[in-house]
C-alpha cells in the first residue's frame, strides 16, 4: 500500500506539472491566411439588400402551409439527411474513443482448469491490472480535442445540410408551381389556337379566306400542342424531384399549388464580416482547421517519452505444485518510460503529413468563405435585376394582350392576315412564358439569399454553449 500510495503522489505532481493544451488559432488569424490578408466590404456590393440584422425563420415568410408542412416531412424522411446524421453519430463514437484515453484503462484477466488447463500447468486465478498513461505532454488530450472539434464540425455540417434541403424544398417547390403555370398557359395557349384554326376553316368555307390560312392555323396549332405535351411531361418530372426531397415514392401525384405566392419584402442582409460566424458550413470549415492543428499537435507529441503508471493484483494458485510466492493477492505498483529512439523518421513524417493537412483545412476554409460572399452577392444581384425585369415583362404581356386583341379585329374584318395574328399569339406567349419564369426564378433567387445569409428557416430557441451541442444520436436542431 505504501508503494501505491508513492505511485499516485507522482500522478497527482505528474498532473498538476502537465502542460496545458495551445489553443487553436483564431477566427481572424484563418481568415487571414487563407485569404491573404484581403480585406472583406463593410457592405454588400451587390444591391437588392435591406438594412438590419438577417433574421430567422425565413420559411413563414412566403405564408405556405402547404410548403411548411413539406418542409417538416423533408426533414424527417429525407435519405441524404440520414447519412448527415450518421455521420454525426460516428463523430460522437470517434470523440468516446478518443477521450477515454484520458481515464485509467482496467483490465481483468482470469484462468481456469486446474490440470486440465490447456497448457497442463495447473495454473488458475484472477488479476486486475490497471495501466493509466500521463498526458505530460498533451498527446491524448490533443487528441480528445481534436476528436471533439470534429465532431462539432460534423452537427454543424447537419445543420447546414437541414438547410438546404429545406431551401432545396422550397425551391422545387415554386419550380413545380411555375411547370403547373406554364403548362395552364400552353393550354389556354392551344384554345386559342383551337379557335383560330377555327375561324381559318370558317373563312374558306364562306369563300373570303384560302387554305393557305388554314394550313398555317393548323401547323401553329399544332407547335402549342406539343410544346404542352412537353411541359406536363416536364411538370411530372418537377413534381417527381420534389417527392424525391420529401423522402416519397416519385408517383408525380403530389399537388402544387396553382399560382406563385407573392415575394416577400425585401431582406435584412447584415454585414459581410457576419457572415464568417453565422453560416453553419463555414463555422464548420473553421472547426475542421481547429481538428487539424490538435492533430498536429498530438504528432509533435508522440515524438516525446511516454510515461505510465501501472498497478495490479493477482491471486494465483495451483493443483500441481506450491508456489513460492506466499502473499496471496499479490500487490503490485510501478511506473512505465517509453522513449522512441529511432523509428526512421517515421514521427517527423507524421508531423509534417499532419502540418500540410492543417494548411489544407485553412484553404478549405477559405474556399468555403470566398463561396459563401459569391453566393449573397450573386443571390443580391440576381433578385435585383429580376425585379427589373418583372416590371418591364409585365408591361410587355400588356401591350402584347392589346396587339392581339387589335390582329384579332383586323383579321376579321378583312384588313389583316392570318400570319399577324400567329406572329402576335407567339409575342404574347414568350411574353407570358417569360414573366412566369421570372416570377418564378425572384422565389427561387429569394431562398438561396436566405441560405447564403445562413438565416435559419424556424425560429431557433437557445442552444447549448459552444462545446456541447445537441445530442448527436438526433442532430442539432434547428
Amino acid at each position: 500500500m505504501r508503494a501505491l500510495r508513492s505511485v499516485l503522489a507522482v500522478a497527482v505532481a505528474a498532473a498538476v506539472a502537465g502542460c496545458a493544451l495551445k489553443p487553436p488559432p483564431e477566427r481572424n488569424e484563418i481568415a487571414n491566411e487563407a485569404a491573404a490578408n484581403r480585406q472583406v466590404p463593410q457592405e454588400w456590393t451587390a444591391p437588392g439588400g435591406a438594412p438590419g440584422a438577417v433574421a430567422d425563420g425565413w420559411l413563414a415568410s412566403f405564408s405556405d402551409t402547404q410548403l411548411d408542412e413539406l418542409v417538416r416531412e423533408a426533414l424527417a424522411y429525407n435519405p441524404d439527411l440520414r447519412v448527415a446524421a450518421a455521420r454525426v453519430e460516428q463523430a460522437t463514437a470517434y470523440q468516446k474513443v478518443a477521450g477515454a484515453l484520458l481515464y485509467p484503462q482496467v483490465n481483468l484477466l482470469a484462468r481456469g482448469g486446474g490440470k486440465f488447463s490447456g497448457d497442463s500447468s495447473g495454473l488458475q486465478g484472477v488479476g486486475v491490472f490497471v495501466n493509466w498513461e500521463l498526458d505530460l505532454w498533451g498527446r491524448v488530450r490533443s487528441g480528445a480535442a481534436a476528436a471533439e472539434s470534429q465532431y462539432v464540425s460534423a452537427a454543424l455540417d447537419n445543420q447546414y445540410a437541414r438547410q438546404s434541403i429545406a431551401a432545396q424544398v422550397a425551391k422545387g417547390w415554386f419550380l413545380a408551381t411555375e411547370a403547373r403555370m406554364q403548362q395552364a398557359l400552353a393550354d389556354d395557349t392551344v384554345r386559342a389556337s383551337e379557335r383560330l384554326a377555327g375561324l381559318a376553316q370558317d373563312r374558306l368555307r364562306v369563300g373570303v379566306g384560302d387554305e393557305y390560312d388554314v394550313r398555317l392555323a393548323q401547323a401553329n396549332l399544332q407547335s402549342f400542342r406539343d410544346a404542352a405535351t412537353n411541359l406536363e411531361n416536364a411538370y411530372q418530372q418537377a413534381v417527381r424531384s420534389l417527392e424525391m426531397l420529401a423522402g416519397r415514392y416519385p408517383a408525380a401525384v403530389l399537388g402544387v399549388r396553382p399560382e406563385l405566392t407573392a415575394a416577400p419584402a425585401p431582406v435584412p442582409v447584415g454585414m459581410p464580416a457576419e457572415l464568417m460566424e453565422r453560416r453553419p458550413d463555414v463555422v464548420a470549415a473553421e472547426r475542421r482547421v481547429a481538428a487539424a492543428f490538435y492533430r498536429t499537435e498530438e504528432a509533435k507529441a508522440a515524438r516525446l517519452p511516454r510515461i505510465s503508471l501501472t498497478a495490479a493484483v493477482t491471486s494465483i494458485s495451483s493443483e500441481l505444485f506450491v508456489l513460492k510466492q506466499q502473499d496471496n493477492p499479490v500487490w503490485s505498483a510501478g511506473a512505465s518510460l517509453m522513449a522512441p529512439l529511432f523509428l526512421g523518421g517515421q514521427l517527423q513524417g507524421q508531423v509534417e503529413v499532419r502540418t500540410a493537412e492543417q494548411k489544407q483545412a485553412v484553404a478549405e476554409y477559405g474556399r468555403i468563405g470566398a463561396r459563401a460572399f459569391s453566393e449573397v452577392e450573386n443571390a443580391l444581384t440576381a433578385g435585383f435585376a429580376l425585379d427589373a425585369r418583372e416590371a418591364i415583362l409585365k408591361q410587355a404581356v400588356a401591350e402584347n394582350e392589346r396587339a392581339l386583341e387589335l390582329a384579332n379585329v383586323r383579321y376579321r374584318v378583312g384588313s389583316g392576315d392570318l400570319r399577324g395574328v400567329l406572329q402576335q399569339s407567339l409575342a404574347l406567349y414568350a411574353a407570358q412564358v417569360s414573366l412566369i419564369r421570372v416570377r418564378s426564378e425572384r422565389l427561387v433567387q429569394r431562398v438561396n439569399l436566405y441560405l447564403a445569409l445562413g438565416g435559419s428557416f424556424q425560429e431557433q430557441s437557445p442552444e447549448p454553449e459552444a462545446s456541447g451541442l445537441a445530442p448527436a444520436q438526433n442532430g442539432p436542431q434547428q
